[in-house]
């Protein structure tokens, strides 16, 4: 199938285009950019005038409640919406039901995604055996099975010989290990920042140490080992400065942050409102600025969905017996662009936090249109306005904190390694 898509204004900040032009794909490749190769007959024309041509964007941290709760999504559902957000590729955590802590269950989710077909899926193998904190995986079954990375997710390791020998295991194969710094002690069952809301609603709290003391624990860990470490949705600004001191000591380290803490805060808990109940908490605004500050100076490597789609029932509890979590791929491309408009980061540099470098994290040659590159990427509408709605979101989780906003610009258009995935 070879396709040509002109006329579009291509965003591509790995090979720094920001530019109008045309862009030629052949067997799921991008074959050239701006003139056609020789000999070049396109089967399929897409007119992308006045719209952007996105490299497919790459996401960290998306849960896809499929294996064990389909009740709350499945993998065709999610996918679906994360095609329909631009999104190509998606990183799924260990914490399914079974745990991916075998071969066979790695298999088992890939076999499931060829059938739905909408987005590439990449696994990240337990760490420790049942996440149970105690007996570390097989990591190198894993890795040959085509797991990117490893993480004990959000269960606790609270034996630090057990963390270091997990480290070392994981630097000996080459293998990144993603990280959720909080100190479960400090955190226990908390479920709001440790403030003035918190302490007016009387909800119990988790303190801004139970991020920094974990991180403090790991990054000695990391020094020790040598490991490459990522740490998964940083949501405070000290959390920021400790990791931007590391790397300026030159240990192997990224972060990331998931997007709703680079816009809600503890404030947008309002009455108990159950979709602002998140791991870790949303934080204070001076804590969302710091975040920002870490996009801008370079410490935070990606913006992540952190999606975590749920059923009704999940979020109609009290806010402190509620299920944690967001469904956010729908609303995670026009978020981030929106953040040109309010911080010193350009479009381009928003493209590469959702794409470039979350690809580069991972060590794979996608979330770029270079030639050679597999051809994943999204056609977005800027003049495209829409709310956000029950009926306007793909994902079958509907719990947002951002209903009702209304947001501008909406992908028109996705392909997967050539092959539209989605297309409204």
């Amino acid at each position: 199938m070879r396709i040509h898509i002109k006329q579009g204004h291509l965003v591509d900040p790995a090979h720094q285009i920001d530019k109008k032009q045309d862009l030629f794909i052949s067997d799921g490749q991008v074959v050239a950019i701006g003139k056609a190769p020789e000999g070049f007959q396109a089967d399929e024309t897409i007119d992308a005038k006045g719209k952007f041509v996105f490299p497919g964007l790459v996401d960290l941290q998306t849960r896809l409640r499929e294996p064990g709760q389909e009740y709350k999504a499945t993998i065709a559902s999610e996918t679906r919406a994360a095609a329909g957000g631009g999104i190509t590729t998606v990183c799924l955590p260990p914490d399914t039901t079974p745990i991916l802590d075998t071969p066979a269950v790695i298999e088992l989710i890939h076999r499931r995604n060829e059938a739905a077909g909408c987005a590439e899926i990449l696994t990240l193998g337990a760490l420790t055996q049942g996440l149970g904190g105690t007996q570390i995986s097989e990591m190198y079954e894993l890795k040959r099975a085509g797991c990117v990375g490893v993480t004990n997710a959000r269960a606790p390791i609270a034996n630090t010989l057990v963390m270091r020998r997990a480290m070392e295991y994981a630097a000996n194969f080459g293998l990144t290990i993603f990280l959720h710094a909080e100190d479960h002690s400090l955190s226990k069952d908390g479920c709001a920042h440790e403030g003035i809301i918190s302490t007016r609603l009387g909800l119990a709290s988790i303190p801004e140490a139970a991020e920094t003391m974990a991180i403090a624990r790991l990054l000695m860990l990391v020094e020790q080992t040598g490991v490459a470490a990522h740490f998964c949705q940083l949501s405070s600004a000290k959390a920021v400065q400790m990791i931007h001191r590391a790397q300026f000591d030159g240990l192997p380290v990224t972060a990331d942050v998931a997007l709703h803490h680079l816009y809600l805060t503890e404030m947008d808990i309002g009455y108990f409102d159950t979709n602002c109940h998140v791991i870790p908490p949303l934080r204070s605004q001076r804590d969302r600025d710091g975040l920002r500050d870490g996009l801008l100076n370079g410490t935070l490597h990606a913006i992540c969905s952190d999606h975590q789609p749920h059923d009704p029932d999940a979020k109609l509890a009290p806010f402190s017996e509620s299920e944690p979590g967001m469904s956010t791929l729908d609303t995670l491309l026009p978020l981030a662009l929106r953040l040109a408009d309010e911080t010193d980061l350009s479009q381009s540099d928003i493209i590469s936090l959702l794409a470039y470098q979350p690809a580069k994290i991972l060590g794979l040659n996608i979330g770029q249109l270079g030639v050679g590159a597999r051809a994943d990427l999204s056609i977005f509408d800027p003049e495209v306005s829409w709310t956000v709605s029950p009926e306007t979101m793909l994902s079958k989780g509907k719990n947002s904190p951002f209903l009702d906003w209304e947001l501008k610009g909406q992908v028109s258009q996705t392909l997967l390694a050539g092959k539209t995935a989605f297309k409204r």
